[in-house]
């Protein structure tokens, strides 16, 4: 069974692959698993953007992480909800 591709805190690269996580993998794995709840996905995804926030201005202080980098990496790539379709 293949180990699953979690964060590496404070780092938050992937323990896996080493990218920076969520990487591929794990994207794929989390938009299955929240497949059926596109809501909760986001409210899950925007803590672990905070705590990631969080733990690299303390590694990096003075440079700290982009926000919008980090709004690409951890909200960006979200598939929208799609609009209902009228009969």
């Amino acid at each position: 069974m293949p180990r699953p591709h979690l964060p590496l805190r404070p780092l938050w690269l992937c323990r896996v692959c080493a990218a920076p996580w969520p990487c591929g993998a794990a994207r794929l794995t989390l938009v299955s698993e929240y497949a059926h709840d596109r809501v909760a996905l986001n409210i899950y995804l925007c803590t672990v953007l905070h705590d990631a926030a969080a733990d690299l201005y303390r590694l990096y202080p003075d440079t700290g992480p982009d926000p919008a980098t980090l709004f690409a990496r951890f909200l960006a790539w979200v598939p929208r909800a799609r609009p209902p379709t009228e009969p």
